[in-house]
């Protein structure tokens, strides 16, 4: 099983790379608090924090750290909360609807609106950030804004994996078009998909299949688990969720991306180191075999170069490999 996933990472030709936690940092943070409809910050970020608290995915501890260093106590007057893959948390307040996701999810599911003056606000004070909208009984409380910073040497990696013959690099985001925009020409990836759902991203996956392509994909959550067991070689960040580390094929241990070019060095000299081997002990066999036909060899000695040249080869093939 191990060697054929070598192999797949091999001869794979396109990588789709999820966003989140993936090219970005783990640890994003919370870098703008916009309160709207007469609300101010902390009242935004205490309810937001007291929401977000209960699931562990990197946005939803940034919310939680940004008000623990705020000094924001909340007590959870909130119903149960509900969380919606993809979109956000869905819960009630003293008998009042409360959601905060993303804005697909308050916005078009949710069907709240937003005046063209708050628009405006959100626009500028959320450039090049991953926003989450905060509503209560439908109305617009405020945005906040989270910075996820690319990680260190992610524009680099993805180079070294085009000089390593990968032919296509994609980037996945449940984020909006402008954010998503960002981060990839920030990471000197060309082709990206902005607001996926895990639906869209399997099926983004399937399609690179269908067309013929061979496909890596690298993610470290819920929502990448479904693209993850569908590509050919499916990655999880060692900082990932545990589903995402059980649907995925491999897991790395480092978080850095240069794993991942190492691991597709590699798999190519791995994949080619063992062809020589086989054309090699195919040769010799046949030698071997040609020289019993013809009389010049006894069995005892056939049988004594075979095993002489298995013992030989395997040492030469582990030579480089040992510490």
């Amino acid at each position: 099983k191990g060697s054929k996933h070598f192999e797949a990472v091999a001869q794979a030709d396109t990588i789709v790379f999820d966003k989140t936690g993936t090219l970005t940092a783990a640890t994003p943070e919370v870098a703008c608090v916009l309160p709207l409809d007469g609300w101010d910050e902390d009242e935004v970020l205490r309810l937001s924090a007291c929401l977000e608290e209960h699931f562990p995915h990197p946005v939803a501890r940034a919310v939680v750290n940004a008000a623990a260093r705020r000094g924001l106590r909340h007590r959870e007057r909130h119903a149960a909360v509900e969380y919606i893959v993809a979109h956000g948390i869905a819960s009630s307040l003293d008998g009042q609807r409360v959601v905060i996701g993303s804005e697909h999810f308050v916005v078009e599911d949710e069907g709240v609106s937003i005046s063209a003056r708050d628009q405006a606000a959100i626009d500028d004070a959320m450039e090049g950030l991953s926003p989450l909208y905060l509503a209560v009984d439908g109305v617009l409380r405020g945005v906040i804004g989270v910075q996820d910073p690319l990680k260190d040497g992610v524009a680099e990696a993805i180079a070294d994996l085009r000089r390593a013959g990968i032919r296509r690099v994609v980037m996945l985001t449940g984020d909006n078009e402008r954010t998503a925009s960002r981060t990839a020409r920030l990471a000197g990836v060309t082709e990206y998909r902005s607001e996926m759902l895990p639906s869209d991203k399997h099926d983004y996956v399937r399609q690179l299949k269908t067309e013929g392509a061979r496909v890596i994909m690298v993610g470290d959550g819920v929502n990448d688990s479904p693209a993850l067991r569908l590509a050919d070689v499916g990655v999880a960040m060692g900082s990932g969720t545990a589903i995402a580390k059980e649907v995925a094929d491999i897991t790395m241990t480092s978080t850095n991306l240069n794993a991942l070019v190492q691991l597709r060095r590699l798999s190519c000299e791995l994949m080619a180191r063992m062809d020589r081997s086989f054309a090699r002990v195919l040769g010799f066999n046949s030698l071997l075999l040609a020289g019993g036909i013809a009389g010049v060899l006894q069995p005892q000695t056939s049988s004594l170069l075979h095993n002489a040249s298995t013992i030989a080869f395997s040492s030469s093939n582990a030579r480089s490999y040992r510490a």
